[in-house]
């Protein structure tokens, strides 16, 4: 776990981790959330849909920008304000995702960080954007 402090966070700062998706992680999503939508939990639906199986929880990809906020950047110190985010492509079980933030802006007025995110595949492709912003102690 990183320990940055609002006055260490610097336009520019990057930090970034890889996770596979698991079927697993999939089955926890749907006890959690109770989404039983079927592009998430029958594959021949999914495939009838024009996809090579069930599509992950959109979410659940961008549950990874908490991980990025409160694990790496900035990592020990933060209380997540807002994400937002955009699901650019799907993302399927056994994709392994790059999830990397780089500081965009800092407000010293506001004790918050601007964190810019992006998902990207095991083939380079941007699957989640997202716009993070995280409080710090001073």
């Amino acid at each position: 776990m990183n320990h940055y402090t609002l006055a260490e966070m610097r336009p520019g700062l990057t930090e970034s981790f890889t996770v596979t998706v698991t079927q697993q992680m999939m089955d926890r999503f749907l006890e959690i959330t109770g989404d039983c939508s079927p592009i998430h939990v029958d594959a021949d639906y999914a495939k009838g849909r024009g996809y090579p199986g069930c599509v992950v929880y959109g979410m659940l990809g961008a549950s990874f920008f908490s991980t990025l906020a409160g694990v790496y950047l900035p990592g020990e110190h933060c209380l997540l304000h807002g994400v937002e985010c955009k699901f650019a492509r799907p993302i399927f079980v056994g994709d392994t995702l790059t999830i990397t933030g780089t500081v965009a802006g800092v407000s010293e007025a506001v004790a918050e960080t601007e964190i810019k995110a992006v998902i990207t595949n095991q083939d380079g492709k941007k699957v989640t954007r997202g716009v993070i912003r995280a409080g710090l102690a001073r």
